[in-house]
């Protein structure tokens, strides 16, 4: 069974990239650093924002933690898993609901269906031109209705209701219309993952997605924080797109989306 695209994470989204030039030449890394212990924040980001900056958000069973339900479909496995961090998995988010787990490899029960299970990568700033933008405005709850149609219209990854509850957003509007943005989603400790980067059909090739990474990474760095984001190790032009912005391969990691046995109550 298909994952509904709400719930696939931004790195595994078919589809073009966010608008923006491309280098000429930009092959990826043939040998890239696999995926940490846990002993750096970023190296299992999910847990570590979690229990860090987002802990207001955080629910918690046993070893388990998740974002609400409408905020966003991540929980955070501990950096070694068994058969009891699953059972809390099981007990935090009923019968029938999607996990979705990045950043630390687990394998689960046998009877647990895996609806997607895809490599990533995950850059960070190096380099970065972080600037404002005049025309991008901050959107919060008011717009959360046009941000949604434009998700549905670009399909970047999952956006929720209370998606904007994990941080800054920004938008640009022509004649009124919102028609591209970009924000923040992860947050460790000292780090800001950029996000739910997307551009209207209509609009792509204008440089809109460069200029909201930009502007969302000035607002990031003027916390005194680290930008980072991730992309699927696939998407070539993406990463390509990204490396040319300045941000640079720290590491591989994997997407990870299973459903939890039974039956949804209701």
């Amino acid at each position: 069974m298909p994952v509904p695209d709400a719930l696939v994470p931004d790195a595994l989204v078919a589809g073009p990239p966010p608008s923006g030039p491309l280098p000429s030449d930009g092959a990826v890394p043939p040998s890239r650093p696999r995926s940490g212990t846990g002993t750096h924040p970023l190296d299992n980001a999910v847990r570590a924002a979690l229990l860090g900056p987002h802990a207001h958000l955080a629910e918690r069973q046993g070893q388990v933690l998740r974002y609400p339900a409408d905020v966003s479909p991540f929980i955070a496995l501990p950096d070694h898993s068994d058969e009891s961090v699953w059972r809390d998995v099981a007990t935090l988010l009923g019968p029938g609901t999607v996990a979705v787990v990045t950043g630390v490899r687990s394998t689960p029960p046998p009877d647990w269906e895996v609806l997607m299970d895809g490599g990533g990568v995950q850059l960070v700033d190096e380099g970065v031109a972080a600037a404002p933008d005049a025309e991008a405005v901050p959107l919060g709850y008011a717009d959360v209705p046009e941000m949604l149609d434009l998700v549905a219209r670009t399909q970047p990854g999952p956006f929720l209701p209370r998606t904007v509850a994990l941080g800054s957003y920004l938008g640009i509007r022509r004649g009124g219309r919102l028609v591209a943005m970009a924000g923040e989603r992860l947050h460790p400790p000292g780090w800001t993952e950029i996000s739910a980067v997307c551009t209207d059909a209509e609009h792509r090739g204008e440089g809109l997605a460069t200029r909201l990474v930009h502007a969302v990474a000035a607002g990031i760095r003027a916390r005194g924080e680290t930008p980072f984001l991730h992309a699927a190790a696939s998407n070539t032009n993406a990463i390509r797109l990204y490396e040319s912005l300045g941000f640079r391969l720290r590491r591989d990691t994997n997407f990870l989306a299973v459903r939890v046995p039974g039956t949804p109550a209701g």
